[in-house]
């Protein structure tokens, strides 16, 4: 690529700057403005990503030297190891250990001392690393219940052998723990630890498989969690940092010593009893989670808060190992704020949330969040290991290798959705239509560049740009639609979405995203999910989302604000108060009606325009310059067709009027006449109607929270929604007293009282002596001392429901 190169200032040590005369963006390369070092000083790296396990060589764009030449890679401006250069002059660093995620900032240095090169690469979490870079368990289950009950011989693992350019390549096992470990003022703290512990294999065939039969390692069977590594025969066994290949962690239950082979359920029990001992004694995180949602429908909705967990997915078959009976879970995506933990929300067939009060496949928050929580590098925010340690390992031994459950769940409880709010949505779609956070509809088609959302004190804006109508043949029509979205929360990372060529192109910092590597990608302070070119969700730490999808090659925004943003927004969609009339709310504070002109209408939308020096977009082509950079934020010039005939002899207006119906069909006809093109009509409906549907999944439900069954009963019901009915009998021997059913009500109460189930005997001794006050006195005693019982023997209940099926609670 030709660029113009400008000289005068350099970029070493101004990556991503505008100088004065020239620039050290990346947008210089496409505005041909760079300083005349900036490729040489701002370097990109290919590939981008890297497991945070690090030993990946990441290849240093542009930079040529000789194979004898020093190359020292500096990373976080703390960590440095040396790099390599290859027979052909290319440069590579390879990246570290780093218990963390997201870019990871790295300097260069060629001569040891002058670090004036700089670039990032994305770290991910090892389950998420680049499959053909990482080790494969063949039948990961296997390996994760080794010794326990019929399950014995080989073990196999694959690799791609073309990532490993060695023909001999040694295998090693690597052990992950949280310690405790002592600081020079005397205090301790937990740091992560990931060591060497033996070799499975040294100088084997690259052949891309290996199988053994594992024995017991009595030295090494304290590590319980940790990785195979797989690197050339000519790295030392252990070296740090060195080029190999990671497989996404594993319980190291096919190592441990003799004691669990021989009576695995007796060692996994002791092990049960050892982690509730210290979970006793560790703080409280419950009461910092987020409340699941009431229903599947809420949870799949709700994506600016909550995400599929890939472990338990009805998109891939429900295949839910530690939530048995569950055909979807998500995971809270912000973790805590004081403690990283995370939450976890299932759901049945019935699209019913699952407790564990009901069943061992219910919903389990998590004491370490799965994905780790900022800052990530110490225990217990290490992405991944940090959750098994304290989540996954203690499930293992409770429920899956004991009948110790109970115990898990006493400390693992589900949180319910009784204090569950649905986010209020608003959307942009079509050419260009409005659905405020209270459900106002308008057309507003100006061109240029508008606030969506903006909270008057800068908290949140989200910003959108609108450009003219194109057709196919190059004919312009007098409409608008969107052509790019670009959003911050607080001190966040910028993101931007905009179309490119009929796909979605994402931008952090005004820097493209490449994608084709990760679907998924930790920024700061925000996350951005996007799993095809035509659908990007991008996620904010308040609960924030905002989804870009394309309909026939239309972008269509929906943003969904959690209850914190209540009457605190502002914008073309509106305040969000459930009160519709003061949507259309002027910068200045005026409040014009709802019934007002499509000219009026069109005043108030010009009046969102964005000031140059708030703008949160990217302008790195001539022509995004020369049409929104340099004039005015609204193209005053640019007068849209406000209403448009509709004639009964135009053959277009009658498959419209056929296809066009039902709430949205205004915006349906409009489109349709505008464009003229049917399909252009019918993508604006389905839009609107995805919209409906999010809308009607995101209705709030009454939810009257969980009811035990009684003691020495059974309780038949598991769903606790408004109109919802339990019914309630008693074993064999017991008589019900009190309330058979209950039913939950519109205020989240219950109808009748808890029920009992009282010995037959010590009844019928009762009812004889009814009338006498002494024998009142002993039932509402017998009651009393019931209800203590059933306090005081809530955990023996529990562990009699996992030795026999006489009750069904569960905590």
């Amino acid at each position: 690529m030709f660029f113009l190169v400008i000289r005068g200032e350099t970029c070493r040590g101004n990556c991503g700057e505008v100088l004065e005369q020239c620039s050290c963006q990346e947008t210089c390369l496409s505005l041909l403005n760079c300083c005349s070092d900036f490729i040489q000083s701002c370097v990109q790296v290919s590939p981008h990503t890297s497991s945070m396990l690090g030993g990946r060589a990441l290849k240093i764009l542009g930079l040529d030297l000789h194979p004898d030449e020093h190359l020292v890679c500096r990373f976080k401006g703390e960590i440095e190891r040396e790099g390599f250069i290859d027979k052909e002059g290319c440069a590579y660093c390879v990246s570290p250990l780093l218990f963390e995620t997201g870019w990871i900032p790295f300097e260069v240095s060629t001569d040891g001392i002058n670090f004036d090169r700089s670039g990032e690469y994305l770290s991910v979490r090892p389950s998420k690393a680049d499959p053909t870079f990482k080790v494969t368990l063949v039948n990961a289950t296997r390996w994760q219940n080794y010794g326990t009950a019929n399950i014995a011989g080989q073990l196999t693992m694959t690799w791609n052998r073309s990532a490993i350019e060695a023909e001999k390549v040694n295998i090693e096992l690597w052990g992950y723990r949280e310690v405790n470990k002592s600081t020079a003022a005397g205090t301790s703290s937990l740091e992560a630890e990931l060591s060497f512990l033996y070799s499975l294999g040294r100088n084997l065939s690259n052949t891309g498989v290996f199988s053994f039969t594992p024995e017991p390692k009595e030295n090494f069977s304290a590590w319980e969690l940790g990785n195979i590594r797989i690197t050339a025969s000519s790295t030392a066994d252990g070296e740090r940092d060195a080029q190999g290949l990671w497989d996404g962690g594993h319980v190291l239950v096919w190592h441990l010593e003799q004691t669990f082979k021989d009576d695995s359920s007796a060692w996994a029990q002791n092990k049960c009893l050892q982690w509730d001992a210290v979970e006793e004694k560790l703080p409280d995180f419950l009461n910092e989670l987020i409340d699941c949602p009431c229903t599947l429908a809420q949870a799949r909705a709700d994506t600016g808060r909550f995400h599929t967990d890939y472990s338990c997915d009805i998109k891939t078959g429900s295949v839910c190992t530690y939530h048995p009976g569950s055909v979807h879970c998500v995971r809270g995506i912000q973790a805590s704020p004081l403690h990283g933990s995370g939450q976890q929300c299932c759901y049945d067939g019935a699209g019913a949330l699952v407790l564990t009060g009901d069943s061992a496949g219910g919903s389990t928050p998590d004491r370490a969040h799965d994905w780790g929580a900022p800052p990530y590098r110490e225990p217990p925010r290490v992405p991944g290991y940090s959750h098994w340690l304290y989540d996954v390992m203690s499930f293992h031994y409770c429920c899956l290798w004991s009948d110790l459950c109970h115990i898990y769940f006493k400390h693992r409880p589900s949180s319910g959705c009784h204090n569950y709010k649905p986010p209020q949505a608003g959307v942009v779609l079509g050419n260009l239509h409005f659905v405020t956070f209270d459900g106002l509809n308008f057309t507003f088609n100006g061109k240029g560049e508008y606030y969506l959302v903006w909270s008057p004190d800068g908290e949140l804006s989200v910003q959108a740009r609108t450009e003219q109508v194109k057709l196919k043949n190059g004919t312009l029509v007098e409409t608008t639609q969107l052509s790019s979205l670009a959003m911050q929360e607080n001190s966040s990372d910028v993101v931007e979405v905009r179309l490119i060529d009929e796909h979605l192109q994402v931008l952090r910092n005004h820097k493209i995203l490449p994608l084709f590597e990760q679907r998924w990608m930790d920024l700061h302070g925000v996350f951005v999910f996007a799993p095809c070119p035509h659908n990007v969700t991008v996620m904010f730490s308040s609960g924030v989302g905002v989804e870009v999808r394309l309909y026939g090659g239309t972008m269509v925004a929906t943003v969904l604000l959690p209850a914190k943003f209540f009457n605190h927004t502002q914008g073309l969609l509106g305040m969000m108060n459930f009160d519709p009339s003061d949507d259309l709310m002027t910068q200045l504070g005026d409040v014009i009606s709802a019934d007002a002109s499509p000219e009026e209408i069109f005043t108030f939308g010009a009046g969102w325009n964005i000031s140059k020096t708030s703008s949160l977009f990217t302008y790195d082509t001539k022509y995004l310059v020369d049409s929104y950079y340099v004039p005015p934020s609204h193209d005053t010039a640019f007068v849209p067709a406000y209403s448009l005939p509709e004639r009964p002899d135009d053959p277009l207006v009658a498959g419209m009027l056929l296809m066009c119906k039902g709430e949205g069909a205004q915006f349906c006809r409009y489109d349709t006449l505008i464009t003229g093109s049917l399909a252009v009509g019918n993508s604006t409906l389905m839009a609107y109607q995805s919209y409906q549907a999010r809308m009607e999944a995101l209705q709030p439900v009454v939810s009257c929270g969980w009811l035990a069954p009684p003691r020495n009963g059974k309780k038949n019901g598991t769903h606790y929604l408004q109109g919802d009915t339990l019914s309630f009998i008693c074993n064999d021997g017991y008589i019900l007293y009190s309330s058979a059913e209950r039913t939950c009500m519109e205020d989240g109460t219950w109808t009748g009282k808890q029920p009992y189930c009282i010995i037959e005997d010590n009844v019928g001794f009762i009812l004889g002596a009814v009338g006498s006050f002494s024998a009142l006195v002993t039932m509402g005693i017998m009651i009393k001392l019931q209800n203590r019982k059933q306090s005081s023997h809530l955990f023996a209940v529990l562990a009699e429901k996992h030795k026999s099926n006489e009750s069904h609670l569960l905590i």
